[in-house]
């Protein structure tokens, strides 16, 4: 194995503190869950956190992409409702954008 150049150990040094603040972020989690009670309601919370995860990502996508985007989004929640298949509606949400976009929408 060869030790990259002088010049890039500074990159080497942001790449490591990276994977360490990203590892501090995940097993700070772990930890702090050790502490809190599991009572029903957070439980609910817990439950409902992956769904509010989704939403606030792909929300800001829709407002800056547009109706192409919305389309898609309803298009792929609808097959998710009615075939139950993520690979379904991955795959209509795609084919919808590039149509909408094809379209000119």
């Amino acid at each position: 194995m060869t030790l990259p150049d002088p010049g890039a150990w500074g990159a080497v040094l942001a790449i490591l503190a990276m994977a360490l603040a990203t590892y501090l972020c995940r097993i700070s989690g772990v930890a702090l869950m050790a502490f809190i009670p599991l009572t029903p309601r957070v439980r609910r919370g817990l439950a409902a956190l992956p769904g509010s995860i989704v939403v606030a990502t792909v929300l800001p996508l829709v407002e800056r992409l547009g109706w192409s985007a919305a389309l898609a989004l309803l298009a792929a929640v609808g097959s998710m409702v009615i075939r139950r298949s993520e690979l379904l509606a991955l795959v209509v949400g795609m084919a919808v954008v590039s149509g909408a976009r094809a379209l000119g929408l």
